[in-house]
């Protein structure tokens, strides 16, 4: 296990100062991929065959998290393997290099390379992969790995040491490797123990045994959609120490949610204190799970309005966000659909309801024609107002990639939508380069160079891994980053992240502005980096942090141009700001 440091200060710098802006290769691209030359040589294998199985599509997942607590962010990449019918065998060349991958970070001095470590971490998972979460479920201070398979899940503990990533899989024992086809998790202490729990979303019952042909309205044959299955029950995995986790989804009245769900995303929506569940369905009424004091959950999303659109229909969602979109100190939700549905946007009014605001948002029209997945929040332009990514790929033929005989016709563009503040927003064409159109499913985001600005991870479904730097980065000496950590078991060693928590900058006048959200999940299949950071003025910047489970501080910042780590209750016992999460 790697530590910051050889002791923990209530402040503890975490990350390199940078050396100056890189200047932009035009007006227009921001983000640049660079995943050839930084030693990413992954590509996604999803194991078609022709036979267009539902499952081949829908992955892969990615997660960013530092594993050897060197201050800087490791990527895992999930992997797909042949998908063959019962008694038949298909020879693949290579075979071995079908497995998961796990590339260290070994950034220096401001220059970033990756390294594949796969094999001496210890890292050997070859199930069919799905998508990742990330959460420290030993409070050991590093972050463990729960990979979701179609099939059985994987539980892998971190056991890294310094300089040695090191993974031991510990599912047989979990009682964590659900066996069904998991799309979505999210770690959260939902009973306030001190442990992080876990809740998994499990998508349809499909198998290549049960495989079923779907053709399109001209009968042409085509992949099926969710409603050809039966759905899966999601579950809540109740963690007991030691590695162990007991299914308690009956136990806290959730044993009827049985409904194909993508994406999953925790937050407190009713400001109680307590982490609520976002559940994001496909072509099914979603789900808001209210806490009801680690007892049980119950499900409000119908009565408040979070449920379907505004027109009453369940829609195709896909990749979810919580964060807050318009500035009121709020937690809304984002959420990525099917083509010719929109994307859709619902505003939290604040007395428990939730507003479709789509359409006034300019987050519909131009999304009608494409299929999101993953998607994630950042301040591309360093105007104080969060930007939305989307990533985009079809899940039905294309009629022209298909006609020219493209083996997988879902290609479909990017898309950036630049925040006007009060919740609008606006298309930004030609963001990334090389602006190619690809069958893009999870996306993650986090610093990967410790630059202050947030930069893409993109896992294309058959195709490479993109790795999107972010060009528009400030100055070294115009910004400051945050981390944010509950107390260890001594002074040397951090505890665990402090999910949940919001983090606002306080500006001279004492009001508290740019909440944003301390979390690793959301997006489709992927977690992203939880850290956040701000843009720093003249006087040093002051951040006021709002815990998970209540309590709030304040922590004036020494410096500028790296990363803090901030410890609970090593701050200044802050009164209720005038907007709060």
């Amino acid at each position: 296990m790697r530590r910051h440091g050889a002791f923990v200060l209530t402040l503890l710098l975490s990350a390199e100062v940078v050396s100056g802006p890189v200047a932009a290769e035009d007006s227009e691209t921001v983000f640049v991929d660079r995943a050839a030359e930084l030693g990413v040589d992954f590509t996604h294998f999803n194991g078609m065959t022709g036979e267009l199985y539902f499952a081949e599509h829908m992955g892969s997942g990615v997660a960013l998290a530092d594993f050897d607590g060197d201050g800087d962010l490791d990527l895992y990449l999930g992997q797909g393997h042949p998908l063959a019918p019962p008694g038949e065998a298909i020879t693949i060349t290579d075979a071995p290099a079908l497995r998961d991958r796990l590339f260290r970070n070994d950034l220096d001095a401001g220059e970033l390379r990756f390294t594949d470590v796969t094999a001496e971490s210890g890292l050997d998972a070859r199930g069919y992969a799905m998508g990742a979460a990330v959460g420290d479920i030993d409070n050991d201070g590093d972050p463990d790995l729960y990979i979701l398979n179609l099939g059985p899940n994987e539980l892998w503990r971190n056991d890294s040491e310094p300089g040695v990533i090191r993974f031991t899989d510990i599912s047989a024992g979990s009682n964590a490797a659900d066996p069904r086809w998991s799309a979505a998790a999210s770690f959260f202490d939902f009973d306030a123990d001190g442990l992080l729990d876990l809740f998994v979303g499990n998508y349809v019952e499909f198998r290549v045994a049960i495989h079923k042909q779907c053709a399109s309205a001209e009968g042409v044959l085509d992949y099926c959609g969710p409603k050809a299955y039966q759905a899966e029950a999601n579950r809540v995995l109740r963690n007991f120490g030691g590695g162990v986790f007991e299914d308690w989804t009956a136990r806290l009245g959730l044993a009827d949610l049985k409904r194909p769900t993508l994406g999953t995303v925790v937050a407190d929506f009713d400001n109680d204190g307590l982490p609520d569940i976002y559940v994001a369905n496909d072509q099914h009424a979603n789900a808001l799970l209210l806490n009801q004091a680690g007892a049980g959950f119950v499900d409000d999303a119908a009565l408040a309005g979070a449920a379907v659109d505004a027109t009453g229909q369940p829609q195709a969602s896909m990749g979810v966000l919580a964060e807050d979109l318009n500035g009121d100190g709020l937690v809304d939700l984002f959420m990525t659909h099917l083509h010719r549905e929109t994307n859709a946007l619902y505003v939290n009014l604040g007395d428990g309801l939730w507003d479709d605001a789509t359409r006034v948002s300019g987050l519909g029209r131009p999304s009608f024609l494409y299929t999101g997945f993953g998607t994630a929040v950042l301040d591309y332009d360093r105007d104080g107002e969060l930007d939305i990514v989307v990533v985009n790929g079809a899940v039905k033929r294309i009629d022209e990639q298909f006609r020219d005989g493209e083996a997988l016709p879902l290609r479909q563009k990017n898309q950036l939508f630049r925040g006007l503040g009060g919740g609008r927003f606006a298309e930004t064409p030609d963001f990334e380069s090389p602006a190619v159109a690809e069958v893009s499913r999870a996306l993650a985001a986090g610093d990967l160079d410790n630059d202050g600005d947030r930069d893409l991870v993109v896992a294309n479904n058959n195709g490479p891994a993109r790795i999107l730097l972010n060009r528009g980065r400030p100055p070294p000496e115009r910004w400051a980053g945050i981390d944010l950590r509950l107390p260890g078991l001594n002074e040397a060693t951090p505890g665990r992240r402090a999910l949940g928590a919001w983090v606002g900058a306080r500006n001279g006048d004492g009001i508290v502005r740019g909440w944003r959200r301390f979390h690793t999940d959301g997006s489709y299949a992927a977690a992203s980096d939880p850290r956040v950071a701000f843009l720093v003025g003249d006087d040093p910047l002051a951040v006021v942090v709002a815990w998970p489970g209540g309590g709030r501080e304040t922590f004036r910042l020494p410096g500028r141009g790296r990363y803090f780590t901030l410890v609970r209750g090593s701050g200044e016992r802050s009164p209720l700001p005038e907007a709060v999460p």
